[in-house]
This record gives structure tokens, sequence and C-alpha cells, in this order.
């Protein structure tokens, strides 16, 4: 069997793995799930008619609209912590050095994490997305190119973010570590045009929210969803992408590599 056979066989089986330990313990999924669906409810039903001001609009029904697109790349942040957190589960449980005894394709063990992390996002996104089909949100401006596009930008997003997340699980002692270390992937959706445009922020923190990772993917989601102005964001988003996603596979590599626990 050829190293490329062996490699793709090893990780569809670390696939089927991951997915039926995320079926059988739904428990981290559904509560990393809570907190986009609660500040979803929050904003809209508490927030909605002060904030649908704020941002020039007339209505509920326009703050919807606008804090959506902010709320899926939350749920995508929340949902990679899951994976740094089962990544550090995995580490100091032993199932990893007894993976390494036997004859696998040593790359399979983070492929298959990483795959399973990307298809549970974006099926948490979905869940997400549903939720907010009910409260009223609607996208009359999107044709099928846009939401192809879209679903595009979403997984190219979750694969990003779960390359640094599996860094942050491997080099975490523990599962509660491992998770405090991943916070930065829910806590930036919050410091970024996700709620409020960046322009209404304070002068000296705008150039932080404008350039971090999220805002450009937000702003993107938003233009192919609502037909709003994208201007650089896309590729702003596509740039910091593949960074996150280079940098986080080079990281998780090598760590994973040299840890010979």
């Amino acid at each position: 069997m050829s190293s490329l056979s062996l490699a793709v066989r090893d990780s569809n089986t670390m696939l089927r793995r991951n997915l039926l330990h995320a079926r059988r313990y739904p428990s981290l999924t559904l509560n990393l799930l809570l907190t986009p669906i609660m500040l979803l409810l929050l904003f809209v039903y508490i927030f909605g008619d002060v904030m649908s001001a704020g941002i020039g609009g007339a209505d509920r029904a326009d703050y919807i609209a606008y804090i959506v697109p902010g709320i899926l790349m939350l749920t995508i942040g929340g949902t990679t912590v899951g994976t740094a957190v089962s990544i550090s589960m995995d580490m100091t449980e032993g199932i990893i050095a007894r993976f390494r005894t036997m004859a696998i394709h040593r790359g399979s063990v983070l492929i298959g994490h990483v795959i399973g992390s990307v298809l549970q996002s974006i099926m948490s996104v979905v869940f997400v997305g549903a939720v907010a089909l009910a409260i009223g949100f609607r996208s009359t401006d999107a044709m099928i190119l846009e939401w192809i596009l879209a679903i595009g930008l979403l997984t190219l997003v979750a694969l990003a973010l779960t390359w640094i997340a599996v860094g942050m699980g491997l080099v975490s002692p523990n599962a509660e570590a491992a998770s405090n270390n991943a916070m930065p992937l829910i806590l930036l959706p919050l410091l970024s045009s996700a709620f409020i445009p960046v322009d209404t922020m304070p002068g000296w923190f705008q150039p932080f929210a404008e350039y971090q990772p999220f805002t450009p993917a937000i702003e993107t989601l938003r233009g192919l969803l609502l037909g709003t102005e994208i201007g650089n964001n896309g590729w702003l988003v596509i740039g910091w992408c593949l960074v996150l996603a280079v940098l986080g596979y080079l990281w998780s590599s090598s760590v994973f590599n040299r840890d010979q626990k």
C-alpha cells in the first residue's frame, strides 16, 4: 500500500473515531453552542431595538440581519475550543501514546481531528443558522453563487482556526488549560464588527478591531448574504486564513512530532 493510500485510510479511521466520540459525548459541543445562541437571543430580543438604531436601522429585523454573520463566526470560534480540549484530553489520557506504538500514519491523528472539527463547525453553524431563521433572519440578496461562497468562507475560517486550536491543545497540560488557552477564539469575535460597526468604537481601538481576523471574515460574510460592500475584506480574510492555517499546521506538526509522551 502506498504512503498516500495509508495516510488516507488512517485519517479516515481517525475521523470516524472523532465523530463517534463527539456523538457519544455531545455535552461539550452543546455547551459551546449555548454561548452564540444565548448572545443571539439576548442582543435581538433585549437590545435589538436600541442596537438597530445605532446601526441606522429602522427596527429589530435590521439588527437581526446585521448580527447573524457575526454570530456564525462566533459559533466557529466556540466549536474549535472543543477541538483544543479534545486534543489535550487525547494527549494526557494516553491514547496518543498508544497510537504511536501502532503501525498507522503519524499525521493521521491530527488530520482526523482537524477534519472532524471542521465538519462539527459547519454542523454547528447550520444549527445556529436555523435558530436565526426561526427568529426572523432572511437573506433575500444572496443567490446560489453567494451561498456557495459563504459556505466556502465558513469552511475556510473553520479550517484555519482548527489548526490553531490543535496547536493550543497540544501545548496544554490538561483539558482545563486547553479551554483557557483557546478562549481568544471566542473573545476575538466579541472585539470585532460582530455586534456594532467598527466606526462606532473608540478611535484608539478601531485599528485593532478592523484588521483582526474576524472583522474581515464577518464583513465578507455580510456582503455575501446581505449584499453589503465587501471591499478589500475578501482578500484580507483569505490572507488571514492562509497564514493561520499554515502557522497552525507547522506549529501543531512540530509539537506533535517532538512530543513523545
